[in-house]
């Protein structure tokens, strides 16, 4: 099925088209490009134009460039544009220009992805749905995103995100969605902000591209929550408050965390929900919680909604849960390996950690014979002058008073392991490559292993050494 036509994106972005080409997808990486995708040959760490004959050796229906690269025959299938991030911005807005969809924006200091992730999976259920595959959420993310969108999509999804003030309002506007969601506000990216209200402000911008008649759903539970509020009601014909706290409009009555699942019981209105998770955290279900709204606010059935999160699985490195098999002689021999290497900072930490104090540990068996709660933590990135505070005060959390040993990566996160008891204090390691060698004396059979920290802790690092230990095998339905 035909995306976009040589015309159609000529149009669209003002270029000029060579050749008479059909683009069914559109790429910005060659190393995923799909025979019929239209490669947007974009600059970032390289540029995208020393990529083009790659591109189309590999298929590529044609490329978006902003002058013939070297190598290139001028007779090539191009679309010669002024400049290829403008260009694409002006793609995605025609993408959405054309569709009838009812469209989603999302954003939120933690829980974008996994909610968007949820988004899709529900309203799959309901309608032809488009979102992106990865976490698109930036100046080229989102714009990708809607180049992306099939002129018959009826419900979509954005993902929007930020690292300094003034990114949101102009994505919101590209993407002008009728719901706007923000899943929270917490400390981070703080260094780029005076204070928490700062984010709170920031992240309210996405109301700014709401369409006529829009709906605004806020984190009522955070302590920002009436800057968020007010920027609704501004922009918004019906705001939305959900979270745990008395007076949401859609409250969390209870929640139950098991080994692998999560179940919850609201309320919206004077409706009673009831709705499991097949993954344990209870920011999943205040996530959850948000997406029921979605589906409300756009005509959506509910009770399809509440069966089909129980489907849902967090996206890789957000909290995947799988069994690393150490001995492939003795089914008994495992870890559980909790990956939420993606991402860090002090909201999204407590989150994983109550997870991982929640999680049973099997005895009797390995070396230790001792099932353990061992959790494995990176430092967290752009906190600010007060990062050293924040991660010293993660000692005092409720939830790592039942983790049995913690493993610190990082010069910011020896604040915590400086701060924790001797009995749960295990290594610290200024790299995650250190701890990577470590891996093999550092866990036994039967122990659940939490990893979690900011991308840019390269703790993942070591999740893949766990993963080597053994070999991966599915968790029992």
């Amino acid at each position: 099925m035909s995306l976009w036509t040589a015309s159609d994106a000529a149009h669209a972005t003002g270029g000029e088209a060579r050749g008479d080409w059909q683009a069914t997808g559109v790429s910005i990486d060659t190393r995923t490009i799909q025979a019929g995708d239209l490669f947007v040959a974009l600059k970032d760490i390289r540029d995208g134009h020393e990529f083009v004959a790659q591109a189309l050796a590999k298929g590529a229906c044609a490329a978006m460039v902003s002058h013939i690269p070297e190598g290139v025959s001028a007779e090539a299938p191009l679309l010669i544009v002024d400049d290829v991030l403008p260009a694409l911005e002006a793609l995605g807005a025609a993408a959405r220009d054309r569709t009838s969809a009812q469209v989603v924006a999302v954003t939120g200091s933690v829980g974008k992805t996994s909610t968007k992730e949820m988004l899709r999976d529900v309203l799959s259920g309901q309608g032809r749905t488009h979102a992106a595959e990865a976490s698109y959420n930036n100046h080229w993310g989102v714009p990708l995103t809607l180049a992306r969108m099939p002129q018959d999509t009826e419900f979509a999804v954005i993902e929007i995100g930020m690292n300094h003030p003034g990114e949101i309002a102009p994505l919101s506007k590209m993407a002008r969605p009728h719901v706007g969601v923000i899943t929270t506000v917490a400390a981070a990216h703080l260094e780029a902000f005076e204070n928490i209200a700062g984010i709170a402000h920031e992240k309210a911008a996405i109301f700014e591209g709401l369409e006529p008649g829009g709906t605004a759903i806020v984190n009522g539970d955070v302590e920002t929550a009436s800057i968020l509020v007010e920027a609704g009601r501004q922009a918004a014909d019906r705001v939305i408050c959900f979270g745990g706290e008395a007076g949401n409009d859609y409250q969390l009555i209870s929640i139950t965390l098991g080994d692998e699942v999560t179940v919850a019981q609201a309320m919206a209105g004077d409706q009673k929900l009831l709705f499991k998770l097949s993954a344990a955290g209870r920011h999943f279900a205040h996530n959850a919680l948000a997406v029921l709204a979605c589906v409300e606010v756009m005509g959506g059935d509910m009770a399809l909604a509440c069966a089909d999160l129980g489907r849902w699985q967090p996206p890789g490195g957000r909290g995947t849960r799988e069994v690393v098999q150490l001995d492939p002689g003795d089914d008994r021999l495992t870890i559980d390996l909790i990956d939420d290497a993606f991402n860090a900072n002090p909201t999204s930490m407590a989150a994983s950690l109550e997870v991982l104090a929640a999680s049973t540990p099997v005895e009797g068996i390995g070396r230790i014979a001792k099932g353990r709660r061992i959790a494995i933590l990176g430092d967290m990135l752009e906190l600010g002058p007060d990062e050293a505070i924040l991660h010293a005060g993660m000692a005092d959390l409720p939830s790592i008073q039942g983790v049995t040993l913690v493993h610190c990566v990082g010069p910011r996160m020896k604040g915590l392991w400086q701060a924790l008891p001797d009995v749960q204090r295990g290594k610290w390691v200024a790299t995650a490559e250190e701890l990577a060698q470590e891996v093999p004396r550092l866990v036994d059979a039967g122990d659940v292993v939490l990893v979690k920290g900011s991308k840019g802790s390269k703790v993942s690092l070591v999740v893949d050494a766990l993963r080597r230990l053994g070999q991966r095998k599915e968790r029992d339905a």
